[in-house]
């Protein structure tokens, strides 16, 4: 498998993938995605779970030809001498490391940052856990659902007469996944100017924090504590999801003053926005009842494809609640290539999101699906300047 080539804007940047399941990986596709040159580097008999993850086809994990999209793939057991000594020999060709164990254990092995620096001072090591590298709670287990649970975000989603609800997909791994290659980015952009690489401390607790928004502002500055209020916001209405007369269901959003005012025109009830309290976001959330009733009965009357269309009209804002087949057909997602067709050896044509974004001069794009366990371990080792004699022994050793 060659290399990405290096016009692409990351191009020339080598990422050692350690990561496994989603969060490190994800940053480590994110920037194979744009050119960097990431080898994913995965334990000889226990490969990176997300290979096994979800459905497969012929006994090829999915999720993995996603995840594992632009990587190619190596065979190293971290733990023996022989893998000790080759990662150390990887990590001075590398810019980036990128790894997920628990703290400690790369130190362990005799790879943590004081001999991974001294192999390679200009090498940026990023480190994913789910608490951080520091703390009372740092050597805990950690996965995206304890972080979405510890960081509020549970607490304030789902209906406010239920439980506090969990996303079914991991939403704290993937904006810990962004935020990392960000991360990277920063850290390399510091290196250009220093000459020197650095750790990147990334707890998975802590970016979806920021996706929250103000609730900790808002809680130090008046006490207050957002609660769970389902589909409705305690900013603005109507807001909320409203079922057509087809089956189907749109949602609805009036963020901005003049969308509320449309939509109520549209829906027949203009003299609400007369009321003294419709004025404020705040003040039509305190009477989303009256809101929801309005805009409702008026959804309930027409097809989906009438709400979207008399929305579209009235310029206000609405969009179909799409399950992936819609999003499979949907008309805007196809003018921008959001799902893209990537040639598989293994599996043939497969259709999958596309990179992040559209860059107008240098834009990324996917080589290839995520490779076979293990495929490139000889490429990689040779390319290391590694004989086939050394190989061969590596291999006798346990360590490939």
């Amino acid at each position: 498998m060659a290399q990405p080539a290096p016009t692409k804007p990351l191009g020339g940047l080598r990422v050692l993938d350690l990561a496994t399941l989603f969060a490190g990986p994800l940053a480590a596709t994110m920037l194979g995605d744009f050119g960097a040159d990431v080898v994913k580097v995965e334990h000889p008999t226990r490969p990176d779970p997300s290979r096994g993850h979800g459905p497969s086809k012929d006994g090829v994990g999915l999720w993995w030809k996603l995840l594992g999209r632009n990587k190619r793939t190596m065979t190293l057991d971290l733990s023996t001498p022989g893998g000790r000594d080759t990662l150390l020999r990887l990590a001075a060709t590398a810019d980036v490391i990128v790894e997920n164990f628990r703290p400690g254990t790369l130190e362990k092995w005799g790879l943590g940052w004081e001999e991974l620096s001294a192999a390679n001072p200009r090498l940026v090591l990023a480190r994913v856990t789910g608490f951080g590298q520091f703390g009372p709670y740092a050597r805990r287990p950690g996965f995206g659902t304890l972080a979405e649970a510890m960081s509020g975000f549970a607490a304030i989603t789902g209906d406010p007469q239920g439980p506090p609800t969990l996303p079914p997909f991991g939403l704290a791994d993937s904006i810990a996944g962004l935020a990392t290659a960000y991360a990277v980015l920063t850290a390399l952009a510091a290196r250009d100017r220093t000459g020197r690489g650095q750790v990147v401390d990334m707890a998975i607790i802590e970016p979806i924090l920021t996706v929250l928004g103000p609730q900790p502002l808002w809680y130090d500055q008046l006490g207050h504590v957002q609660p769970r209020t389902g589909n409705r916001s305690t900013n603005n209405a109507p807001r909320n999801t409203y079922r057509t007369a087809d089956g189907g269901w749109v949602a609805v959003s009036t963020s901005a003053q003049s969308i509320a005012e449309r939509v109520m025109r549209l829906v027949g009830r203009p003299e609400l926005i007369d009321e003294p309290w419709f004025g404020t976001g705040a003040g039509r959330a305190r009477h989303a009842d009256v809101l929801d009733g309005a805009v409702g009965a008026w959804i309930a009357r027409h097809t989906r494809a009438e709400v979207i269309d008399a929305f579209e009209q009235a310029e206000a804002a609405v969009a179909p609640v799409q399950d992936v087949r819609d999003v499979m057909a949907d008309p805007q997602y196809a003018a921008l290539d959001t799902i893209t067709t990537v040639d598989d050896p293994e599996l043939g044509p497969l259709r999958m999101q596309n990179v992040l974004f559209r860059l107008s001069e240098t834009p990324g794009g996917i080589g290839w699906a995520g490779r076979p366990h293990g495929a490139d371990t000889d490429a990689v080792l040779t390319e290391l300047g590694l004989c086939p004699e050394e190989i061969s022994t590596l291999r006798k050793e346990g360590a490939l």
